[in-house]
């Protein structure tokens, strides 16, 4: 019988969560500290990295993926220790990716080639936007100069570079988007994360919003617009899109996000992070401490900062891999979700929306797809279809 992590792979998540400043539009478990101690991270790190082994030593490791947080902030001695550590207890894959999000500035960017020494194989850019007075609006603190400069060194440095940019920003034209990407795609790159602007509750933003200082957003037939011109533009230049928000020239995917995606086995490393992985034949789900200090000392006492491991049911777990599975361009694989909840899809809605053309099925009946114009109403689409 194939194993969870054999269908859809099995990878370690490494959360840093420091950053320089914290940007107004975001909600992920980051924070501005002014001195960081590298070596008790790096020993804390390595501590519940041996605690997730003695629970998924059967697993063969294919993707390592250090988020935030601005990651670039770890120095690559600390980095090096952790991939070393990782390295040396789990069975790899031959082709393990080892992927690192980086911010552009000049001093994060100097660190490339050490990284790279250090084990990384592919970085991820905040790009966010390649226009200055955006990134000012977005609390960015680097310039597009910067940016651009970053992308070059990282080309220069590794086989494998990706870049995110965020549009429906505030006072944003359908045009506007269309030349930035039209530039950003200039740049040679094979992978993009292209991410509509979400205003999130408890963010900068958010609070702004909730008080009426935050104009300009633009309509939702405006943001659907720019969703439409994304996909035809990126499907022209060969990067298409392989999940609602991710884009890429064939093979050059990131395996790591597919594994989320696609319902695998991951252990998450590092204040809040999350894991997903089988431990005798049970679905296992781990929340670690959301403060780094309170986690740096949880782990420092008893060897790991879990706060929660539940158990995941079958219905659960059901249904997190439909809402995941279902961003995917490769589609969702119906035999897997039944084998975990035969009723986790309302057939007659399925029906319904299949004559509407929102979505179809393969002709095997194995994969369930999202149609093009279902992607751009995917929440909708799944509070239809889930049962």
């Amino acid at each position: 019988m194939v194993e969870n992590w054999q269908r859809a792979g099995f990878g370690v998540y490494i959360h840093w969560p420091f950053c320089e400043a914290k940007c107004p539009y975001c909600d992920f478990n980051s924070h501005v500290v002014s001195e960081i101690d590298q070596e008790a991270w790096a020993n804390a790190y390595i501590s519940e990295i041996t605690r997730s082994y003695q629970v998924t030593s059967n697993k063969k490791l294919s993707t390592i993926f250090f988020g935030g947080g601005t990651p670039s902030l770890m120095s690559a001695e600390t980095v090096n220790k952790i991939i070393y550590h990782i390295q040396s207890l789990w069975k790899l894959s031959d082709n393990l990716e080892v992927t690192l999000e980086a911010n552009p500035s000049s001093v994060e960017t100097s660190k490339f080639s050490e990284y790279k020494s250090a084990g990384i194989n592919r970085v991820s850019i905040g790009v966010q936007s390649l226009d200055n007075s955006s990134l000012r609006y977005l609390g960015r603190l680097h310039s597009a100069e910067d940016a651009l400069r970053a992308i070059n060194v990282a080309k220069s440095t590794f086989e494998r570079v990706s870049f995110d940019l965020i549009y429906s920003r505030q006072n944003q034209t359908v045009r506007e988007w269309e030349a930035e990407l039209l530039y950003a795609l200039s740049l040679g790159i094979n992978h993009m994360s292209l991410y509509q602007l979400t205003i999130e509750h408890g963010t900068v933003f958010g609070d702004r919003l909730k008080i009426g200082k935050l104009h300009g957003l633009p309509s939702d037939d405006k943001s659907a617009d720019m969703y439409n011109v994304t996909q035809d533009i990126m499907e022209a230049h060969n990067l298409p899109q392989y999940e609602i928000s991710n884009h890429a020239s064939p093979g050059e995917a990131s395996e790591h996000n597919l594994i989320y995606w696609r319902g695998g086995d991951y252990v998450g490393i590092g204040p809040g992070a999350h894991g997903r992985y089988y431990e005798n034949k049970q679905r296992r789900a781990t929340v670690k401490t959301k403060d780094p200090n309170s986690w740096l000392i949880q782990v420092q006492k008893q060897g790991h900062g879990e706060e929660t491991n539940l158990s995941v049911s079958n219905s659960d777990e059901a249904l997190e891999y439909l809402l995941m599975a279902a961003r995917l361009s490769e589609g969702i694989d119906l035999k897997f979700l039944e084998s975990l909840d035969l009723n986790a899809i309302n057939y007659k809605k399925l029906n319904d929306l299949s004559k509407a053309k929102f979505l179809y099925t393969s002709t095997n009946n194995k994969r369930l797809f999202i149609a093009p114009i279902g992607r751009a109403i995917l929440n909708s689409i799944l509070a239809e279809l889930i049962s």
